[in-house]
């Protein structure tokens, strides 16, 4: 009898979800059961990414395929296409880990304003919990319906929980300044992921306007106890991956570095993904590629008593799959971390 856990990827064609079937493929209590793809059904993992060769074959077969071969479905799918699938899984009782935006939100409100859609069904919603770990691990463990945060909402949560939960930085004024890989962007062409448009280019967009700032404050303010606004701005990089997040906010007087150094060893030590870097070191992006690491790094400008506090991720896996893998282990009541311990390379 196959112990395993069956895991089905919809989406699988993508960056995100071609990433997912790479980690799923080294997990040792999981397999990959059944892949998905509008696109290239029929087609195996391998012709549309040639790494995969020998490795990581599956055939793109269809949707209902993998909801049936599967205990747990992850959906590498864009906004709005999550939640019908979703409810399917549900009604089957099979565990739903969505990479999309559908059910992160709580404010079907904001949902609308920032994504154009609504909920389908709100008894579902209710049902759905945020799987960032190392911020919600309780509500997390068992669940069958998770939403898993991306690469910004991951990255700039991570720099300054600590600091909001302990009251320790000012609940105005905050700037997350953050640079983005071009796999953010996603497998689909785009103008200004045209080669020559990237190239030696770098540049912010969507300022002060990109959908992820909802779901930024949702969890920060939840740090807080009390709303929260911030000032958000991407950029994006001529690299492939990565998320480097330099997060600014102004520290109640009298904080000194000491103390934020407390209250964020009192709450990353012991998590196996969170690397509190010591003084004089900063949070590179390099450092974390290929890994479901989150570095973090602490400044501060004694001038503008000002806290820059620094994270970096890789944004095709803390930033998305690994993630989605670690949220899965912790639904099965798997180590967290397994399938999930390669560190990054050295260059």
């Amino acid at each position: 009898m196959n112990m395993k856990i069956q895991a089905g990827v919809v989406g699988a064609t993508g960056y995100a979800g071609a990433e997912l079937c790479r980690i799923l493929t080294g997990h040792p209590s999981a397999e990959l059961a059944a892949v998905s793809s509008v696109s290239f059904e029929g087609k195996r993992l391998s012709e549309i990414y040639p790494s995969y060769y020998q490795m990581c074959e599956p055939v793109c077969g269809k949707q209902e395929e993998v909801v049936e071969k599967s205990d747990v479905i992850f959906a590498a799918l864009p906004h709005g296409l999550s939640q019908e699938l979703a409810a399917e899984c549900d009604a089957k009782g099979k565990v739903f880990i969505d990479l999309g935006a559908d059910f992160r939100l709580e404010s079907e409100e904001e949902y609308k304003e920032w994504y154009g859609n609504s909920f389908l069904d709100a008894a579902l919603h209710e049902k759905a919990v945020y799987g960032l770990p190392e911020l919600f691990r309780d509500q997390i463990r068992g669940k069958k319906l998770i939403a898993n945060p991306g690469c910004y909402t991951t990255a700039v949560p991570m720099a300054l929980y600590p600091a909001l939960e302990a009251g320790l930085i000012e609940k105005d004024g905050i700037i997350a300044d953050c640079k983005s890989g071009v796999t953010g962007a996603g497998r689909k062409m785009t103008q200004n992921t045209h080669y020559p448009e990237l190239n030696e280019a770098f540049t912010a967009y969507k300022v002060a306007a990109h959908r992820h700032t909802p779901e930024m404050e949702q969890t920060l303010s939840k740090a807080a106890g009390a709303p929260v606004k911030l000032t958000f701005v991407p950029h994006l990089l001529p690299v492939n991956r990565g998320i480097l997040a330099t997060c600014y906010a102004r520290l109640k007087d009298g904080v000194t570095m000491e103390e934020l150094l407390r209250v964020y060893h009192a709450r990353y030590d012991g998590e196996y993904f969170v690397r509190l870097l010591p003084q004089g070191r900063v949070a590179d992006i390099k450092n974390v590629w290929y890994s479901n690491f989150c570095d973090v790094s602490l400044h501060m400008d004694p001038r503008t008593n000002t806290f820059v506090a620094i994270s970096a991720i890789d944004n095709m896996v803390k930033g998305a799959a690994g993630q989605a893998v670690q949220n899965m282990n912790l639904a099965f009541g798997l180590d967290e971390t397994e399938g999930l311990r390669l560190f990054p390379p050295a260059f």
